[in-house]
């Protein structure tokens, strides 16, 4: 049973959203908060999988609350779902360890399969704004975050292995890496665990940024 907080300022769409989600057996929706510290409160008395999380609230937004979050409850996923597309709240949500990014307009049915996704640990951005995204780790080589890796790691990851850090950093999901690459799902997220671990890398946020720095979505790795 996947347990799921919703976070929203608009009670209309944290009981719409408790009431679609409520009809998937393997959900369980244990909880809705108004603002950031609501969601914290909530955490601090039960253990959550999945949050889904606006970005536009009262008090604590939904970008401090995600960094809060991770820095208590690592293991607790974030999905964003906003109506805005702002640079600068993908980023943040993303820099913080948010493991999808979707706009509300997504259908149920995706952001149940979102859920699912996350859950698993996987990572899941809507495709309206996969582009902005991908150009906005393309920038971040010309400001101060960066992600650091030893070269002395670099040199154990496999042909494979570069494979699957290339589609992470064009903002693949973990289905759809499997899907071009014709591996099954369970073996990309193993391909992903193991780079990882070589890396010393914390996520697959942190492994795009280092890939989008490092000049990895255009290498051709198919005749190396």
């Amino acid at each position: 049973m996947i347990k799921v907080v919703i976070a929203d300022d608009q009670e209309l769409i944290r009981e719409s959203l408790k009431i679609v989600l409520g009809t998937h057996d393997d959900i369980q929706v244990v909880g809705t908060a108004g603002d950031g510290f609501a969601v914290l409160d909530i955490l601090a008395r039960q253990s959550v999988d999945v949050v889904l999380m606006d970005i536009r609230m009262p008090l604590m937004d939904g970008v401090m609350c995600t960094k809060s979050i991770k820095e208590q409850y690592p293991q607790t996923k974030i999905i964003i779902l906003t109506t805005f597309d702002d640079d600068d709240f993908v980023f943040s949500a993303l820099k913080y360890g948010a493991s999808g990014y979707l706009l509300k307009g997504v259908s149920m049915d995706d952001l149940y399969q979102a859920i699912l996704t996350v859950y698993q640990g996987g990572g899941m951005i809507n495709p309206d704004i996969a582009t902005k995204v991908f150009s906005m780790f393309s920038k971040m080589t010309q400001n101060n975050y960066s992600i650091q890796v030893d070269e002395d790691l670099v040199k154990d990851i496999t042909k494979p292995e570069w494979r699957v850090i290339q589609q992470v950093a064009c903002g693949l999901s973990n289905k759809e890496i499997a899907s071009k690459l014709f591996l099954s799902e369970g073996t990309v997220r193993n391909y992903l665990s193991s780079i990882l671990s070589k890396l010393n890398l914390r996520d697959r946020t942190q492994l795009a940024i280092w890939a989008v720095q490092n000049g990895i979505t255009t290498r051709d790795f198919q005749d190396e």
